[in-house]
C-alpha cells in the first residue's frame, strides 16, 4: 500500500498540484511578510519598533521569574493556550508602555549624561566585590543576561530617562490630611461582638424524613444524582522514558562516545583581554594604536581614552572571555592573538572601533572519563530510547490504522500491553487519558460509536497513546435505591439550615425589640465579648452592620466557614489609630494617586500614538 502511495506522489498530476500549492504560499504567505515588513517586529509604537528578539527575551525573563515564584502551579497554567496568549500580551503591553514613557520623557527634554551611566555602573551592588567594582563579575553578569557592555549602557540610559519622568510624577503627588485620617480610622477600626452559633449539623441530625419528602427532593434535584456518560477504554501507551528502562549501554559505547565528543566534556578555551573602545571615529582609534606601537602603556591609554564605561576604570580589562559571547568581529580578532601581550589592529564592530590586548590564556581542559561516565550512559540510553520510540511510533501508526477493529495487532507489533479501564467519565479518567486531545478522540463518533482505533495521540514529548472504546453507557439518573443515603443526607442538611435560619430570624426580631428572654426560651446564650478586626472570619457581616448607639447593641446574622448560622451582637465600635500606621496609609494613598496619574498619562499617550501589535501568541 505504501509503495502505491509513493508511486502516486511521484506522478505528474500530483507534482502540478503541489506546484500550485507552493506558489500560493509564495504569494499569500511569504508575500504578506514582504509587504507588511514586520517579520522581525513584535510591535511598533509611533516611529519606534519593539523587535521580535527583544520581546521574546522579555517574555522568557518574565516567564522564568514567574516559574521561580510559583513553580509547578505556573507550569500548569502555561498548559492553557488562552493563558499563554494573555501572559504574552501583558509582557508586550508593558514594553509598549515603557516605550511610550521613554518617548514622552524625551519630548520633555529629559536626558541622562554618559557620566551618570558610568557612575551608576561602577556603583551597582551586583558588580561589587568587597565594595569595589569587579570587572570579571560585571562581564559575567552581562553575559548571563544576554547584554554586551554597550547594549547594557543603552538599557540603563533608557531606564533612567523613563524613571526621571516617573520620579517627577511621584514627587508631584500628595494626599490630604483629612483623607489620610479618615482612611486610617476606617482601616484600624475594630468591633466588639458577642455571638451565638446555631449548629446546622446537629439540627439536621434531629430531623426525621418521610419517604415522600425524600422522593420529592430526589425528583426535584435529579441533576445531582445523574451519572454522566461513561465508557470503558482500552489503550496502548508508548513512551521513550518507558523504553529507556529496558535499554543497556555497553562500556565500549560509552568510551567511544566520550572520545568522539571530547569537546563537549572540556572547558572552553578562555583568554583574558583588555580593549580600548572608540565610538564613531576611526582616525582617533588609529592615533591610539600608533601611540601603543610607539610604546605607550595600554592601561593608561584605556583609562584616559576608552569609551567603554565599565572597563576603562580597570585599564580596559574585560576579564575572561569564551567563544560565542562577544561581538563576532571582536571575538575573531581577540582569539587570533596568540602571544600574551599581543595587541590587535583597529577592529570595527557594531559598537565602534576596538584595540584589543591579550593579557592571559587558559587552555581547554577535559573532564576525566570516570566523572562523566554515568552522564554519558544516561544520555546514550536516552538517544537509543528516542530512536526506538520513533521506529515503534511509525509501526504503531501503521498497524493501528490497517487493523482498526482491535488493538491486538498493534500491541503485538510494538510489544506493549493493552491496558483497560472500567467505566469512566472525563472526571475520573486515569491521568494519561485526561488530556483534551485524548478525551476528544474517545468521544469522537469514529471511536465512541463505530468502535475504531483512534489515531496516535501525543500526550507529551516522546509519549503517545492509541485508544478505543470497548463499551459505552449513556448518561442516566441513578435510581433512588442507589443514592438514598446521599439524598437523605443532603435533604437533612437543607432542612437543618432552614431550621437554623428560621430560629435566628425569630431570635433577631425579639432582640431588636429589646426582648432578651427569647434566648433562654430556646436555650441559647451569647459567648464572651470578642474584639475583631477586618481579618476575622465574620468581618464581612460585622463591618457591614450599623454602628450601635451608646448602651444599645445591633444584631445581625452570618454564616461561618462550617456552614453554621451565627447570631451576632455588635456592642461597640472602637478606633485605635497607630501613628506609625498613619504614615503607611499616607504613603499608600500617595502611591495610589501616582498610579492613577500614570494610568491617565498612558491612556492619553496610547490614544495619541499609532500602535500596532504583530505577534503575541506565536
Amino acid at each position: 500500500m505504501m509503495e502505491r502511495f509513493r508511486e502516486g506522489v511521484n506522478g505528474p498530476f500530483v507534482k502540478i498540484v503541489l506546484g500550485l500549492i507552493i506558489l500560493s504560499f509564495v504569494f499569500a504567505g511569504v508575500g504578506s511578510y514582504i509587504i507588511g515588513g514586520n517579520a522581525n517586529s513584535a510591535a511598533t509604537v509611533g516611529s519606534a519598533e519593539i523587535s521580535r528578539g527583544d520581546f521574546e527575551q522579555a517574555y522568557q525573563n518574565e516567564r522564568n521569574r514567574m516559574q521561580s515564584q510559583l513553580g509547578d502551579y505556573f507550569a500548569s497554567m502555561l498548559a492553557d493556550p488562552t493563558y499563554v496568549e494573555s501572559f504574552r500580551k501583558s509582557v508586550l503591553d508593558r514594553m509598549v508602555n515603557d516605550l511610550l514613557l521613554e518617548q514622552h520623557a524625551e519630548s520633555l527634554g529629559l536626558r541622562v549624561s554618559d557620566a551618570q551611566i558610568r557612575t551608576m555602573i561602577l556603583e551597582m551592588p551586583q558588580f561589587l566585590n568587597n565594595g569595589q567594582f569587579d570587572q570579571e563579575i560585571y562581564q559575567a553578569a552581562l553575559r548571563r543576561a544576554g547584554f554586551s557592555a554597550e547594549s547594557f549602557a543603552l538599557y540603563l540610559r533608557r531606564d533612567l530617562i523613563r524613571n526621571q519622568l516617573l520620579t517627577a510624577l511621584q514627587n508631584s503627588d500628595f494626599s490630604l490630611d483629612g483623607e489620610v485620617k479618615a482612611q486610617s480610622e476606617l482601616i484600624m477600626q475594630s468591633r466588639e461582638v458577642r455571638t451565638v452559633t446555631l449548629p446546622v449539623a446537629e439540627m439536621a441530625n434531629s430531623i426525621e424524613l418521610s419517604d415522600a419528602e425524600i422522593e420529592t427532593f430526589y425528583n426535584e434535584n435529579s441533576v445531582r444524582y445523574t451519572r454522566p456518560e461513561q465508557v470503558k477504554v482500552g489503550y496502548i501507551e508508548l513512551s521513550a522514558e518507558q523504553l529507556k528502562q529496558t535499554i543497556q549501554v555497553s562500556d565500549q559505547d560509552i568510551e567511544q562516545y566520550y572520545q568522539d565528543n571530547l569537546d563537549k566534556y572540556s572547558t572552553e578555551e578562555q583568554r583574558r583581554v583588555s580593549h580600548i573602545l572608540v565610538q564613531g571615529d576611526a582616525e582617533v582609534a588609529d592615533n591610539i594604536l600608533a601611540e601603543l606601537n610607539s610604546g605607550a602603556d595600554f592601561a593608561e591609554l584605556a583609562q584616559k581614552q576608552s569609551q567603554d564605561f565599565g572597563s576603562a576604570e580597570e585599564g580596559g580589562s574585560l576579564g575572561w572571555i569564551e567563544r560565542d559571547v562577544m561581538d563576532p568581529t571582536f571575538e575573531d580578532a581577540a582569539f587570533a592573538l596568540t602571544e600574551i601581550g599581543d595587541i590587535s589592529g583597529v577592529v570595527k564592530s557594531n559598537f565602534g572601533y576596538h584595540i584589543i590586548k591579550l593579557d592571559e590564556l587558559k587552555d581547554s581542559i577535559a573532564q576525566p572519563f570516570n566523572e562523566v561516565k554515568e552522564e554519558i550512559a544516561s544520555e546514550l540510553a536516552d538517544q537509543k530510547a528516542v530512536d526506538e520510540f520513533y521506529e515503534l511510533q511509525s509501526e504503531l501508526e501503521k498497524i493501528a490504522f490497517e487493523y482498526p477493529d482491535s488493538l491486538d495487532d498493534a500491541a503485538g507489533a510494538i510489544d506493549q500491553p493493552i491496558q483497560a479501564t472500567d467505566f469512566i467519565s472525563a472526571q475520573d479518567a486515569p491521568e494519561v487519558l485526561r488530556s483534551q486531545a485524548v478525551m476528544q478522540a474517545i468521544l469522537s463518533p469514529e471511536v465512541k460509536e463505530d468502535g475504531l482505533n483512534s489515531e496516535v495521540i501525543e500526550v507529551a514529548p516522546e509519549h503517545i497513546i492509541v485508544v478505543r472504546v470497548d463499551d459505552l453507557r449513556d448518561e442516566a439518573v441513578l435510581p433512588l435505591s442507589e443514592v438514598s443515603e446521599q439524598v437523605n443526607s443532603a435533604l437533612k442538611q437543607v432542612k437543618g439550615e432552614q431550621l437554623a435560619i428560621e430560629l435566628a430570624e425569630t431570635v433577631l426580631e425579639s432582640l431588636s425589640n429589646g426582648d432578651e428572654a427569647v434566648l433562654a426560651e430556646h436555650d441559647l446564650q451569647f459567648g464572651e465579648t470578642e474584639n475583631i478586626d477586618r481579618r476575622a472570619p465574620l468581618a464581612e457581616t460585622v463591618f457591614a452592620m450599623a454602628k450601635p448607639t451608646e448602651g444599645q447593641s445591633v444584631y445581625g446574622q452570618a454564616k461561618d466557614f462550617e456552614g453554621n448560622i451565627v447570631i451576632v451582637a455588635l456592642d461597640k465600635v472602637e478606633v485605635n489609630v497607630d501613628t506609625q500606621f498613619v504614615s503607611q496609609v499616607d504613603a499608600q494613598l500617595t502611591q495610589l494617586n501616582n498610579q492613577q496619574d500614570l494610568s491617565g498619562i498612558l491612556s492619553i499617550l496610547r490614544a495619541n500614538t499609532e500602535i500596532d501589535y504583530y505577534i503575541v501568541n506565536q
